[in-house]
């Protein structure tokens, strides 16, 4: 069950990430899903001790939620570093 929970909350993430970084027309479900995904665990092993929020892993709530978007928000900023100067087709 926790499987489809991550891959469902990792897509909603992944999404809105995407959509805050405008880059949502860049990229699909599955890496909307692999943005959500990685930016939970990347918030989980970072944002969380700071804020003393759990991770969706303990449950469900307003504010792992939000942790979880702020990593993979964080992860689409990172990514758009190393992908500024190149060229997209």
């Amino acid at each position: 069950m926790n499987l489809i929970i991550w891959l469902v909350i990792g897509g909603v993430v992944g999404w809105l990430a995407s959509i805050i970084m405008k880059r949502d027309g860049q990229q699909g479900i599955l890496m909307n899903i692999v943005v959500g995904i990685v930016g939970a665990l990347l918030a989980g092993w970072l944002i969380s001790p700071l804020v003393g929020v759990g991770t969706i892993n303990s449950g469900l709530s307003i504010g792992t939620f939000l942790v979880s978007l702020l990593g993979a928000v964080v992860l689409l900023a990172i990514v758009n570093l190393f992908t500024r100067g190149r060229a997209r087709n």
